[in-house]
């Protein structure tokens, strides 16, 4: 029984830690979305969010300490808000096409990112490791909840635990707010929500901005607790597996929390599967492929009974 528990508790904790960053830039493409507006270029945003994270990181961790990875996401968030700035003029002043947009931020991040590491860090492709990372940790109180507590809340991932929270206040802030409101009537008919007075376009650029937030505070996290540095692997995919989560989840920030921890545990596989009798004997290979497979078997499967946003995509041009 104790093993049983051990091992689950080694599972969870590692599901728990790649997951963060999937809930968190889930979230941003469900407020984007909800809004109107496609955003593919959350990979991007998150490569921005990692790198800008651990630039500051390295550059202040012997001032701030402890608090560093922390104020590392808050340094995230607002480069991935003005990365992800380039999306909306693109997509709603300028009219350009969604999917274009966004992946020209997607491959536009990874060069830029990797040419200032270069700049900074002596001709390098890759940045230092940094010093203060998130680390595990045991939740006070409920950390020693029998069995629950050594299963869910010992040596497990904070920014998790502040994902899950964040995640439970975009539930409530889209569908019980009057900012929610509108913002879902943009996302479903922006003609119909601009006869009622609503600035169209002020809540198309509010959630294509959130979103930029939260993806560059998921790739602030996956960078401060996966990688501990930066390189050109440090976001690989990560972002196209929480547009699945969020397509899974139905744009429901709840939904997409639950796809992302599952997703999660799929990117820990790889790494945990020497622990877990039932897949330790299967190639590595397999496991770190795992997560990509099933995001495609998802989309297969999902996206077309999965029904998002009616005017999803499409620009909206102001009537006279």
């Amino acid at each position: 029984m104790n093993g049983f528990i051990s091992i689950f508790a080694i599972v969870m904790s590692s599901a728990l830690i790649y997951s963060a960053p999937l809930i968190f830039t889930a979230l941003g493409g469900t407020f984007s979305e909800r809004s109107g507006t496609i955003n593919v270029g959350l990979e991007g945003t998150m490569v921005i969010g990692a790198f800008s994270s651990i630039v500051f990181n390295l550059s202040y961790g012997d001032v701030f300490g402890s608090a560093t990875p922390w104020l590392g996401l808050l340094i995230g968030g607002l480069v991935g808000c003005l990365f992800s700035l380039i999306h909306a003029v693109a997509t709603i002043t300028l009219r350009a096409n969604h999917i274009v947009s966004g992946t020209v931020l997607n491959m536009m991040a990874p060069a830029l990112a990797i040419f200032l590491t270069r700049i900074l860090y002596e001709e390098k492709g890759q940045t230092d490791y940094i010093k203060h990372s998130f680390g595990k940790i045991d939740v006070p109180i409920f950390s020693k909840i029998p069995i629950i507590g050594s299963i869910f809340f010992e040596s497990t991932s904070a920014p998790a635990f502040v994902a899950i929270g964040v995640a439970a206040v975009c539930w409530y802030v889209i569908y019980n707010t009057r900012f929610g409101l509108r913002l879902r009537s943009v996302g479903e008919n922006p003609q119909a929500a601009d006869t009622l007075g609503i600035n169209v376009y002020l809540m198309k650029y509010a959630g294509v901005l959130i979103s930029g937030i939260l993806g560059g505070v998921g790739g602030a996290v996956a960078a401060q607790s996966i990688s501990l540095n930066f390189s050109i692997s440090t976001i690989a995919g990560q972002g196209f597996i929480a547009m699945a989560a969020m397509i899974f989840g139905k744009w429901n920030p709840l939904g997409a929390m639950g796809a992302a921890i599952f997703f999660g545990f799929a990117q820990s596989l790889s790494v945990i599967g020497s622990y877990v009798p039932i897949i330790k004997n299967i190639d590595a290979v397999w496991l770190q492929i795992s997560p990509y497979v099933l995001t495609i078997l998802v989309l297969v499967l999902f996206i077309g009974k999965s029904q998002g946003p009616a005017a999803n995509g499409y620009t909206y041009v102001k009537s006279k």
